[in-house]
């Protein structure tokens, strides 16, 4: 926003209309949280020595350590940067959820969780025991969607290890769009629609593919009340 001659950044406390200890999930959203750039960046650099229990973490998570990685103990940091997007569900189903808070208990274990069945299990304790939650996040979501596909900054800008932030508590739930810091501007000759496969130079992020899969699973949840 503007004032004068001047810019100024907008901050809101997304949790201030909510109570003491509200429960929060944040999602990270898209089929990958690193920019081109840094990809290519990565690509000029050597492989990074790996410890013996890194080693063979990595070895039995992927077991497709190159010959010359197993001489080198190392890996180089492009294969680890993809490696660890497919081990989640970023590449996947599009997002991965990155904490949940619930009740006082916080947990970040997740970068392992990887199947929609995972994931929809997380979904469905997230919101158990707050009924009113459900049908608040899913119209919440159908909103953003529709917000999106009739944004022109959105057409136009990539947004790379972007969230979006659930936050309920006994009375409300609400969702917000968080973490700006690697959104940047697709190249002027490039058009993209943030749902096409990503490959290197065509600046997709997969963002619609992950919004879409979190939307199918609330509907999905939705469905199941109403049949009951």
């Amino acid at each position: 926003m503007g004032y004068d001659d001047d810019q100024f950044i907008e901050l809101e406390d997304c949790l201030s209309s909510f109570t003491s200890s509200p429960c929060i999930m944040d999602c990270k959203i898209g089929i990958r949280t690193y920019l081109e750039e840094e990809l290519a960046k990565a690509n000029e650099s050597k492989p990074k020595r790996l410890g013996r229990t890194c080693m063979r973490r990595w070895w039995l998570l992927t077991q497709m350590l190159h010959r010359q990685e197993h001489l080198l103990k190392g890996v180089t940091k492009p294969r680890h940067m993809v490696w660890r997007e497919t081990i989640s569900s970023t590449a996947t189903l599009g997002f991965r959820i990155e904490g949940i808070k619930k009740d006082g208990n916080s947990s970040k274990d997740f970068k392992t969780t990887s199947t929609k069945e995972q994931v929809i299990k997380c979904f469905s304790n997230f919101i158990q025991g707050y009924p009113h939650a459900l049908p608040m996040y899913l119209k919440r979501l159908e909103a953003i969607h529709a917000a999106l596909e009739n944004s022109a900054f959105f057409k136009g800008h990539e947004l790379i290890g972007s969230s979006l932030l659930f936050v309920h508590d006994e009375h409300a739930a609400n969702i917000w769009l968080i973490d700006f810091g690697k959104t940047v501007s697709v190249p002027e000759n490039l058009q993209i629609d943030h749902k096409s496969a990503w490959e290197v130079g065509n600046h997709e992020d997969g963002y619609l593919i992950g919004l879409d899969c979190i939307r199918n699973i609330f509907k999905q949840f939705s469905e199941t009340t109403t049949e009951r």
